[in-house]
C-alpha cells in the first residue's frame, strides 16, 4: 500500500436504492462523483462495484456511515456496516466507514444552488454525496 497522504480513494454513499460512488486521491483531498449504481433493498449488483473496484484499485475503500445527530447508531448504519464487511469478504479490500451525517443534504444544496433539478427521487445526489464522504476523510486524515 501507497504511503499516507499518496493513496488512491473509493468511496461510497450506501443507498437503500443507489449507492453513489465517487473516486479520489488522498493528497489532492478531492474527489470526483463516479456512478450511481441500483440497488434493491440495499443490494447492489455485485459484478458492478467488482469492475469499479477492478478499473479504479483503491488502496482504501471508504463507506459512509449515517449517524444520528447525537452520535447514536440507526438501522441503516448497520447496513451500511454490512455492505464495508462485504466488500471486504469479498474483494479484501481495506475498508473504512466515515461519519457522513448530512453530506446527502448537503449535496443537494449543491445541486439547488448550481441550479440543478429538485426532483431527487429521480435524480438522486448519492454519487455527489460520496464525493462530500472521501473530502471528509481526507481532511481528518491531514488535521
Amino acid at each position: 500500500m501507497p504511503d499516507p497522504g499518496n493513496r488512491r480513494l473509493l468511496a461510497f454513499d450506501f443507498g437503500t436504492r443507489r449507492i453513489g460512488v465517487a473516486s479520489g486521491q488522498e493528497m489532492l483531498g478531492t474527489g470526483q462523483p463516479l456512478a450511481m449504481l441500483p440497488a434493491r433493498d440495499g443490494i447492489p449488483d455485485w459484478q458492478q462495484i467488482e469492475a469499479l473496484l477492478a478499473d479504479w484499485q483503491p488502496d482504501i475503500v471508504l463507506v459512509g456511515l449515517p449517524l444520528n445527530m447525537d452520535d447514536t447508531e440507526n438501522e441503516m448504519c448497520a447496513r451500511a456496516r454490512k455492505f464495508g464487511k462485504r466488500l471486504h469478504g469479498r474483494y479484501h479490500v481495506t475498508v473504512e466507514m466515515v461519519d457522513e451525517r448530512l453530506t446527502s443534504y448537503e449535496a443537494k444544496g449543491e445541486v439547488m444552488a448550481g441550479g440543478g433539478s429538485r426532483d431527487f427521487g429521480r435524480h438522486g445526489v448519492d454519487d455527489r454525496a460520496a464525493v462530500l464522504i472521501l473530502e471528509t476523510w481526507c481532511r481528518e486524515q491531514a488535521g
